[in-house]
């Protein structure tokens, strides 16, 4: 009997981990979907509120406080006043809880926003693909119009989605 439940639930597992990743992912020239989800703060986020204002940074990651994540999450800290120089807006998005996130940003000092995606609907508006039963990292930027300009899609290169994605943005204002 507990055979046939973990293979169930493996099953069922990997079924959704498959529909979830059989979405085409946004590519450059893609206009960004439109998403409204809850920040650390407990507050809403419209993207529509931000496209033309800024540059838009958008990075998905699997879990607060693992370690390419957290990595991840320190360079673009790091790098944050570069990217607000260059006039970009920094968001991090995965399933986590906004308290997980409103802890991650206060053990990390994260000065950026990070959006809770409880259900991984715009995850999967970006077609974003997972590994392993784990979420996708991958990050994209916008360009003022509202299109993806840039992508970068690599698990254990936490360090390098904020590299790329800060050349990607000084290369919109050229």
């Amino acid at each position: 009997m507990k055979n046939i439940l973990a293979t169930t639930i493996l099953f069922i597992s990997l079924s959704a981990t498959v529909s979830a990743q059989s979405k085409k992912p946004l590519a450059v020239g893609d206009k960004v979907p439109q998403f409204t989800l809850t920040n650390q703060d407990g507050k809403v986020f419209n993207i529509a509120d931000e496209v033309g204002k800024h540059a838009l940074v958008i990075y998905f990651y699997p879990k607060d406080e693992s370690m390419v994540c957290t990595k991840e999450a320190c360079a673009f800290r790091d790098a944050f006043d570069a990217y607000t120089k260059a006039g970009a807006l920094v968001i991090g998005i995965n399933a986590g809880t906004v308290k997980s996130h409103k802890d991650f940003a206060t053990n990390h000092k994260l000065p950026f926003i990070l959006l809770s995606d409880p259900d991984n609907k715009v995850l999967n508006q970006f077609g974003v693909k997972g590994f392993l039963g784990m979420s996708g990292r991958e990050t994209f930027v916008v360009d003022l119009s509202g299109k993806i300009v840039y992508t970068y899609d690599s698990m254990m290169h936490g360090v390098e989605h904020s590299d790329n994605a800060l050349a990607a943005v000084k290369a919109i204002k050229k």
